[in-house]
């Protein structure tokens, strides 16, 4: 670091911020084994990629400021930025590759990897002691250009999936609208249905009454009908009341 900030404070701050990433990192993979929820893995696991994609930047960021300061340095210079370069690297795609280990067990073997990808990473971080230092920079490009492509494919399945669960709620909210419609018929029906019964009883015991008067009318006129009977049979009967009409004719008066 010291020797760092002799060059450029710019390299200085950009080593120290990737530094911090890099410790960032290690503790988030170790706080990664710790969780067994796969959704706090997964949202950890974004998180991470986030940072990677960050470290990669200033990589870049890096690799540019020793290129532009590359003919004021001395060769001794140039190649302790270059092997710290080729550190950084090394660095990340580790990182990468555990990266992809843990989303892979995170998928349990899902046909469709969300962070697929080259699958010789591991292979070739252990090799990158054989590569040049251009080969080297351009692997790494190329690994971190793979990584956003699988994080855009991530964030495709994300949104996939939050636009399911809208209409998964949307559906929901729909049916609960039904069933309350249901249930408010439901009890128009059965209100509807003591009243009806009300109506039922109340018309019962109104024919009731109405057959008590007509079975009163039917003795009624029975009776009268069994007076008429009688006073014509019988119309000397006095014990019988004369029903007008039926009396026999008055005697004539006789004139003084």
């Amino acid at each position: 670091m010291d020797s760092l900030y002799s060059i450029s404070e710019e390299l200085a701050e950009i080593d120290g911020q990737i530094s911090d990433i890099f410790r960032a990192l290690s503790n988030g993979f170790q706080k990664l084994e710790k969780i067994k929820d796969p959704n706090r893995q997964s949202r950890q696991l974004e998180e991470l990629t986030e940072k990677m994609r960050e470290c990669k930047r200033l990589i870049k960021e890096f690799d540019g400021e020793v290129k532009r300061g590359e003919s004021r340095n001395s060769p001794d210079t140039n190649r302790m930025l270059n092997e710290k370069k080729q550190s950084m690297i090394k660095e990340l795609n580790s990182y990468v590759a555990l990266k992809k280990q843990s989303a892979s067990n995170l998928e349990n073997n899902k046909k469709v990897d969300l962070f697929d990808g080259p699958g010789d990473d591991e292979e070739n971080v252990l090799l990158a002691s054989s590569m040049t230092n251009q080969q080297l920079i351009n692997r790494g490009n190329q690994m971190m250009d793979d990584t956003d492509q699988a994080i855009e494919r991530s964030k495709q399945v994300v949104q996939q999936t939050i636009n399911v669960g809208a209409e998964t709620a949307a559906a929901l909210k729909e049916q609960t609208e039904q069933m309350s419609r249901i249930v408010n018929e439901l009890d128009s029906i059965h209100f509807s249905i003591k009243r009806a019964s009300r109506l039922v009883k109340e018309i019962g015991r109104q024919v009731a009454t109405d057959k008590c008067i007509m079975a009163m009318l039917v003795l009624i006129v029975i009776g009268v009908i069994a007076i008429i009977i009688v006073k014509l049979v019988n119309p000397n009967n006095k014990d019988i009341r004369d029903i007008p009409g039926l009396a026999p004719p008055a005697p004539a008066r006789k004139l003084l």
